[in-house]
């Protein structure tokens, strides 16, 4: 059985719907069905269900609100990890949790690996960083994924964003002086379970490939929906942000690419996928 926690947002959705597809055993809770803040009630939850695979997709995403809650950041994206590793042991189950490439500060000027050294510049990227940390340590059956930028059909997200943006302005200015690569939910699911597979465990960049700012990925957004409005450049400093952003926090996942013997899709090509998903929905 496998125990998907964090199953309402967009790489819970698209888990559930390759599960579906391929008929497999699961059991998908938020926050409603299992509080994974209490270690306890985890224990209680999984102790009948024969839980073989964790994959957690819980998180705390709000990168700027986690400058004043720090505590309930640090309990979702830290010790909640940690504490779901411990379960995982326990039960002897594969472990997978996410982290993110804001854990790195961006002055490396080149994609980043898993041997680079991060450098979290954030609240949000120091809960993350020590989640990671933490669920390396406890138990060797865990896979940690770090990924950036992600998208999809469940809840919002940029793309839908610059989207819905487009149906009320003519105007529009998009930062420039982030890149990193928009990466499609779908990808990521489907991806962590060929992956999973391999029983190669540790620490994985997986993002698409190649790279884009807020603005490239708004511009091919807005080309393929036919807006024909003006985009303009900006910069993060031209907004009133509580927390840093790293410039350039592309990730390399050529390691992922290599343990699965297969290539990640472009950005493009995981845009070109959602705006067709995003068609069937509003239709």
């Amino acid at each position: 059985m496998i125990l998907i926690t964090g199953a309402n947002g967009q790489l819970g959705h698209d888990l559930k719907k390759i599960f579906n597809e391929r008929k497999e055993d699961y059991i998908a809770t938020d926050y409603k069905e299992l509080d994974i803040t209490n270690i306890e009630a985890i224990r209680k939850f999984v102790s009948d269900k024969h839980i073989e695979l964790i994959i957690n997709c819980a998180a705390y995403n709000n990168v700027d609100k986690a400058e004043e809650e720090k505590e309930l950041c640090y309990k979702l994206n830290s010790y909640a990890p940690k504490d779901l590793a411990i379960i995982s042991k326990e039960l002897n189950a594969e472990y997978v949790t996410y982290s993110t490439d804001f854990v790195f500060d961006g002055k490396k000027g080149a994609s980043y690996t898993e041997k680079d050294i991060p450098n979290p510049p954030s609240v949000y990227a120091k809960s993350k960083r020590d989640g990671e940390e933490s669920v390396l340590a406890v138990y060797d059956k865990s896979v940690v994924i770090r990924t950036s930028w992600v998208f999809g059909i469940a809840n919002n997200n940029f793309n839908k964003q610059v989207i819905n943006w487009s149906r009320g302005k003519d105007i529009m200015s998009i930062v420039d002086d982030q890149i990193s690569a928009p990466t499609y939910s779908y990808d990521l699911a489907f991806y962590t379970l060929k992956l999973i597979k391999t029983k190669k465990y540790g620490l994985y960049h997986l993002s698409n490939s190649g790279e884009a700012s807020k603005y490239d990925q708004a511009k091919y957004i807005l080309s393929k929906i036919g807006w024909t409005g003006t985009l303009k450049r900006a910069k993060s400093s031209d907004f009133k942000l509580l927390a840093p952003r790293s410039e350039y926090t592309k990730l390399d996942s050529s390691k992922l690419e290599e343990v699965i013997g297969m290539k990640l899709p472009t950005w493009e090509n995981g845009i070109d996928r959602f705006l067709d998903e995003f068609e069937d929905v509003i239709k």
